[in-house]
């Protein structure tokens, strides 16, 4: 598929090219632990080129699909609670990351009023506006881990320190 047509609607599909979009999405969905949906309307193309390198480089599919395409997706999975959210001209964000699809569309939509987040699913779990916007604001995986591993360092460096001081008063004793 082109890069045309994965922002264009997928209106005028045959039965076939309908078939392949569902089953890529149900693919993207099987592996996904959040999926972000998001009201485009009025958005400048240039500003969706934007958004959607910033979802690549976030390692985040982001798609606009007919929503009766993406209800078919969804259907039978986890994320089957957000069919009732699909009216509207939509954009979908699917990511294996539990934050990385919520934090690119949160990010995007503070910059750009015409992104409006409309609800989201984590782990089988709804989310509305505002539980899509504190999923954002959770810190990444390498941030949480940098933590993880400041915080094991910190009494293995002051034990250390220590050690360095009492050789240094050792010393200083000795001399």
């Amino acid at each position: 598929m082109t890069e045309y047509h994965n922002w264009r609607l997928t209106v005028s599909l045959n039965l076939n090219d309908k078939k392949a979009v569902v089953a890529e999405v149900s693919a993207k969905v099987a592996k996904a632990q959040t999926i972000v949906v998001a009201e485009y309307r009025g958005i400048q193309v240039g500003h969706l080129t934007q958004l959607r390198a910033s979802a690549r480089a976030q390692g985040v599919y982001m798609r606009v699909l007919k929503n009766t395409l993406a209800r078919r997706a969804v259907e039978g999975t986890a994320f089957a609670s957000l069919a009732s959210e699909m009216t509207g001209p939509l954009i979908y964000a699917i990511s294996e990351d539990a934050v990385a699809a919520a934090k690119v569309v949160q990010d995007f939509a503070k910059t750009n009023d015409k992104l409006v987040v409309k609800a989201g699913n984590y782990a089988g779990k709804s989310l509305d506006k505002a539980g899509v916007v504190a999923l954002a604001s959770i810190p990444s995986r390498e941030v949480l881990l940098s933590q993880v591993l400041g915080m094991m360092q910190a009494p293995v460096s002051g034990f250390a320190r220590g050690l360095a001081a009492l050789a240094a008063k050792k010393e200083a004793e000795a001399a």
